[in-house]
């Protein structure tokens, strides 16, 4: 059984359905719901793809990374994260250590039609399936730190977020 006031933080890759589960779960548990990427960009005062742009993926990472620890430095929220945030092992760690991680996974035709080509998905720049395809070899471990893995193909994000919610009867 989980602490009421422990946070949820889903990881997985862009397209798994981590923001929109997030907000489900922030409006039926009452935590407040935290997204990774806005708070970056917030914070950088201006967007992520324009981060990649002018700054780089390298700076991006050091401010996601910074944003991750602000953000859990408290309790009682659900943290959509960044599909790269967990690339950076000491995020994994701050994410462990900071509540309970869930991985949403989907497979590549799912993923494509979630985001498509989405211009402001950076990483996907110069064809998004072959992207895609890489992107899921390159981190298929990734992920494997979460608590639990839950499968969103195929399902709607209020199936997965009822699936998460049974599983911690949050």
């Amino acid at each position: 059984m989980q602490r009421e006031e422990e946070n949820l933080i889903l990881i997985g890759m862009m397209g798994t359905g981590k923001s929109t589960v997030a907000a489900m779960l922030a409006e039926q548990t009452g935590r407040q719901l935290v997204d990774l990427d806005l708070e970056v960009a917030t914070a950088a005062g201006c967007s992520i793809p324009e981060i990649f742009e002018t700054r780089g993926e390298s700076y991006f990472r050091q401010l996601e990374a910074q944003t991750l620890k602000r953000v859990l430095s408290g309790d009682g929220i659900v943290l959509a994260t960044g599909g790269g945030a967990v690339l950076n092992p000491a995020n994994r760690a701050e994410m462990l250590q900071r509540g309970r991680v869930i991985a949403l996974k989907a497979d590549v035709s799912t993923i494509l039609s979630r985001v498509g080509e989405d211009p402001n998905r950076p990483l996907l720049a110069g064809g998004a399936e072959q992207r895609i395809r890489e992107l899921l070899e390159a981190r298929k471990f990734a992920y494997d730190f979460a608590h639990c893995t839950v499968e969103t193909s195929g399902k709607s994000a209020g199936q997965v977020t009822s699936e998460i919610l049974a599983r911690y009867r949050v």
